[in-house]
């Protein structure tokens, strides 16, 4: 029976040991730091590793984090031609190395603190500023949240790397009337290069007309040339062989054989729909007085001046 407290005694002193191990031994994750207090009032910061401290006198109250952060805001605004857009911005932030104390007692809550100073820099900024020229320099307007912002968390033992500008959102109606204004431009734009072409190819057109028409007179040209030149020949050797005939009869003559001709080619012709006025073969005395003027006209021009 005597031997039961001297057990009971020994577990709580074994107890009060490891209890009081417990609260001398504490250990701090890398990348991070622990506050230690002594009655409420701050001692240290303690690094990452196993720490020591007074048990029961001291204690950790805080594990504040050296890792680097990142908060996203979002911001309602309105640029100067008065359309009103939601900015997204991501700060990066993290807490210097040595202020790990001052971030913790100056700073209740560093995430309102910064999100107050990102309104204040982005409200004073983008008003002054258009919608494209927002999405332009989207990246001037990071800028000026980080360099405002790192000069005023320092004070709270943070530092600011980084402030980027993620997304610029616009009302739906605004993008639908952003997206109309470049199809109506690159409608525009097709329009021109059609038109370009269109211009082009009625031109191209017009040269080969022109140039149709050139041969086709030349082609005319030289078949009358050749028909007066068979005519003369004609002329010429059926006086030949014939004698005492003139030019105006043996002329009648050709005419008159031709005038037949075609008539037989007309009335042979299959399928053939050709109305004949009436007329009189006595005509092609006309026709061989036009006929013989040509033919004394190019033989004229035929005829080198001396």
């Amino acid at each position: 029976m005597t031997d039961l407290p001297i057990t009971i005694i020994l577990i709580i002193v074994l107890f009060a040991v490891v209890i009081t191990l417990m609260a001398t031994f504490f250990t701090v994750q890398q990348q991070s730091c622990a506050i230690v207090e002594q009655f409420g009032r701050y001692v240290r910061s303690a690094g990452p590793g196993l720490n020591v401290k007074i048990p029961f006198i001291e204690g950790v109250v805080q594990r504040v984090s050296l890792r680097m952060q990142q908060l996203l805001i979002e911001v309602e605004t309105k640029t100067s031609d008065n359309v009103f857009v939601k900015i997204i911005v991501a700060v990066q932030y993290r807490v210097l190395e040595g202020s790990e104390a001052l971030a913790y007692y100056q700073l209740q809550d560093q995430e309102e603190q910064i999100k107050s100073y990102v309104l204040d820099v982005v409200r004073a900024k983008v008003p002054k500023m258009g919608l494209d020229e927002v999405f332009e320099k989207k990246d001037d307007i990071g800028q000026a949240v980080k360099t405002e912002l790192d000069a005023s968390m320092k004070v709270y033992g943070f530092e600011i790397p980084n402030a980027l500008v993620t997304d610029v959102n616009p009302a739906d109606s605004v993008k639908a009337a952003m997206n109309e204004i470049q199809t109506q431009q690159r409608l525009q734009v097709a329009a021109a290069a059609k038109g370009e072409a269109n211009k082009i190819l009625v031109v191209k057109n017009a040269e080969a007309e022109a140039e149709s028409k050139r041969l086709q007179g030349e082609g005319i040209a030289k078949q009358r040339r050749a028909i007066v030149d068979g005519l003369r020949e004609s002329i010429a050797a059926f006086k030949e062989q014939v004698g005492s005939v003139s030019e105006h009869e043996v002329l009648n003559l050709v005419l008159l054989t031709q005038y037949f001709d075609t008539l037989k080619e007309i009335g042979v012709s299959s399928g053939s729909k050709v109305i004949l006025i009436p007329h009189s073969p006595t005509g092609m005395s006309d026709i061989s007085a036009q006929l013989r003027d040509t033919i004394m006209a190019a033989n004229e021009v035929a005829t080198p001046k001396k």
